[in-house]
C-alpha cells in the first residue's frame, strides 16, 4: 500500500484484492438498489398488518426516496472529504440499523421514520461505491471493474420484485428489510479488510449543509401537503401551510445555491439549454415510472387478486430487457444521435401504460399484463442510455460526475412527487387496499402517467439535438448565475427504473 491508502498502480481486476473490492461495492449498492424496488411489493401486506391508510403507505415509499434524493450529492462530498471507504462503511452500518428499525416497526410513523433514516444511509453509501472503484483500480482495469459492478448491481434491481414477493409470501413483509442485516455485515467485513481508502485532496472543505436542509424541508413540505390533501381537503391549514413551506424552502434552496461558493446543486449547469431540457424530460419520465411501479403492483394484488410473488414476477421482464438492451440502445444513440430514441422511447412507454390501464379484477397475466410490460421494457431500454448520455454531454467534462448526480436527483424527485400527487389526482381516497376505489384510480393514474411520457417524447423531439456533438453548452438560460467552482464529486447511482445510470467523472484523485 502507498501512503495514500491506494495500491501503487491500482488494483487489478484479476487479483484477489480487486475481486474483494468489487464484491463489497456490488453487495453494498445492491442493498440500496434492492430497497428501491422491493418495498412496493410489500405495500398491501404492510397496510393490512399496520392498519395503514393511503397516506401512510405513500410515506412508506416516499420517506426513503425523499432523504436519498436530498442528500445524495452531499453524500458524495462527504466521501471526497472524509474518505470514501469511511463514509461507505458508515453508510452501510447506518442503512443496516435503519433496516432493523423498519423490520421491527409496530406502527406506521415508526416505519416511515426508519425509512427516512434508510435513505440517509443510502445517500452515504451509494455515491462512494463507484468512486472507490474509480480511485482504486488501475486505469487499464477500471472500466472493466465498473462494467462488472454495473451489471451485477443491476441484477439486484432485477430480482427485487421477485425476492420481495417471495419473502412476503413465505414469511412476512418484515423480512424485506431484515434481509439487509446479514448482507451489511458481510459488506462491512470485506470493506474494512480489503478495500483501500481514498479521498479527493482538492475537494472543498465547506459542505452545503444549508442547501441540503432547505432541499429536504422543501421536498418534505410539498410531499406532506399533497399526501394529506385527500383526507383533509384543499382548504385545510395543514395542507396549505405545508405546501407554502415547501415552496418557500425550495425558493430558499435556489437562492442559497446561487449565493454559495460550494453549492450542492451547481446552478450554472442549467445555463446549457440542452442540460435543462434533458432534466425536464428526466423529471417527466421518472415521475411517470414512479407512479407506475408504485401503483401497478398494488393494483395486481388488491384488485386483480395476484399473490405478492406473482405481482413481483410480473415486472421482471422490464429489468431483464433493460439489462440486455440498454447498452445497445446507448450505442444506437451515439450513432444516430439522441433525439430519435429519446422521442420514440417515451412514446412507446406511453402506449404500454394505456394498455396497462385496462388491467382490472379479471386480468390475466399472459393476456393483459405481459404484453404491456414487455412494451414498457422495450421503450425504457430505448430511452434511458441516450437520456443519460445527453445529460452528461451537455455539461463540461470536468463536471460529468456532478451532472450525473444532478440528473439522478431529478429522477428521484420526480418519482417522489408522483407517488405523493397521483393518488390525489386520481381520486384514490384514503385507502390503497380497497379494490372499489383503487380500480378506477389506477386507470386514471396510468393515463396521467402516459400523458407525462408522451410530453417527454414531444419535448425531446423539440429540444434535444440530433447529435451528441451539438449538446455542448451554447447559451445561458439563467442569466446572472454565479459560476462558482464546483468540486468534482464522484458519481451517483443508477437503478434503471428508479434513477438514471451511473457514469464516472473523468478522473478521481486519491488521498488518505
Amino acid at each position: 500500500m502507498s501512503e495514500t491508502g491506494v495500491v501503487p498502480g491500482g488494483l487489478r481486476y484479476t487479483d484477489p484484492a480487486g475481486r474483494w473490492t468489487l464484491l463489497a461495492m456490488v453487495l453494498g449498492t445492491g442493498m440500496a438498489f434492492l430497497d428501491a424496488t422491493v418495498v412496493n411489493i410489500a405495500v398491501p401486506s404492510i397496510g393490512a398488518d399496520l392498519d395503514a391508510d393511503a397516506a401512510g403507505l405513500q410515506w412508506t415509499v416516499n420517506a426513503y426516496t425523499l432523504t436519498l434524493a436530498a442528500f445524495i450529492l452531499l453524500g458524495g462530498s462527504l466521501g471526497d472529504w472524509f474518505g470514501r471507504r469511511r463514509i461507505f462503511v458508515l453508510g452501510v452500518i447506518w442503512f443496516a440499523l435503519a433496516s432493523l428499525l423498519c423490520g421491527l416497526a409496530t406502527s406506521v410513523p415508526t416505519l416511515v421514520g426508519a425509512r427516512a433514516l434508510q435513505g440517509v444511509g443510502g445517500a452515504m453509501l451509494t455515491p462512494g461505491s463507484l468512486a472507490i472503484l474509480q480511485a482504486s483500480f488501475a486505469r487499464e482495469d477500471r472500466m472493466k471493474a465498473i462494467g462488472a459492478w454495473s451489471g451485477l448491481a443491476g441484477v439486484a434491481g432485477a430480482i427485487g420484485p421477485f425476492l420481495g414477493g417471495w419473502l412476503v409470501a413465505a414469511a412476512s413483509w418484515r423480512w424485506v428489510f431484515l434481509i439487509n442485516l446479514p448482507i451489511a455485515a458481510v459488506v462491512v467485513w470485506v470493506t474494512l479488510r480489503h478495500v483501500p481508502e481514498s479521498s479527493d485532496p482538492g475537494a472543498s472543505r465547506r459542505l452545503d449543509l444549508a442547501g441540503a436542509g432547505l432541499c429536504v424541508a422543501g421536498l418534505a413540505g410539498l410531499t406532506y401537503g399533497f399526501t394529506v390533501w385527500p383526507a383533509r381537503g384543499p382548504d385545510d391549514p395543514w395542507v396549505l401551510g405545508s405546501l407554502a413551506v415547501g415552496v418557500a424552502c425550495l425558493a430558499g434552496f435556489v437562492a442559497t445555491e446561487r449565493a454559495t461558493t460550494n453549492p450542492m446543486l451547481p446552478l450554472h449547469l442549467f445555463s446549457s439549454s440542452v442540460f435543462s431540457a434533458t432534466n425536464v424530460v428526466t423529471f417527466a419520465i421518472y415521475a411517470a415510472l414512479g407512479g407506475v411501479f408504485f401503483l401497478l403492483v398494488v393494483q395486481l394484488q388488491v384488485v386483480s387478486g395476484f399473490s405478492a410473488l406473482a405481482a413481483g414476477l410480473a415486472l421482471l421482464p422490464i429489468t431483464v430487457l433493460m439489462l440486455l438492451l440498454s447498452s445497445r440502445a446507448g450505442a444506437l444513440g451515439t450513432r444516430i444521435g439522441p433525439r430519435l430514441p429519446m422521442s420514440l422511447g417515451p412514446l412507446v412507454c406511453a402506449v404500454s401504460l394505456v394498455l396497462l390501464s385496462a388491467v382490472d379484477a379479471d386480468a390475466s397475466y399472459v393476456v393483459d399484463v405481459l404484453g404491456p410490460v414487455v412494451v414498457l421494457g422495450l421503450g425504457l431500454s430505448l430511452t434511458v442510455a441516450p437520456l443519460t448520455s445527453t445529460a452528461l454531454a451537455s455539461a463540461e467534462d470536468r463536471y460529468a460526475g456532478v451532472a450525473s448526480g444532478v440528473n439522478n436527483a431529478v429522477a428521484r424527485t420526480g418519482g417522489l412527487l408522483a407517488v405523493a400527487i397521483l393518488p390525489l389526482a386520481s381520486g384514490v381516497g384514503e385507502s390503497l387496499t380497497d379494490p372499489v376505489t383503487l380500480a378506477p384510480a389506477f386507470r386514471t393514474s396510468m393515463l396521467i402517467c402516459a400523458g407525462l411520457l408522451a410530453l417527454a417524447g414531444v419535448l425531446s423531439f423539440v429540444f434535444i439535438p440530433s447529435s451528441l456533438d451539438e449538446c455542448r453548452p451554447r447559451r445561458r438560460l439563467l442569466a446572472g448565475l454565479r459560476r462558482a467552482p464546483v468540486p468534482q464529486s464522484p458519481v451517483k447511482v443508477h437503478c434503471a427504473v428508479n434513477g438514471t445510470p451511473l457514469h464516472p467523472p473523468p478522473e478521481v484523485k486519491s488521498q488518505a
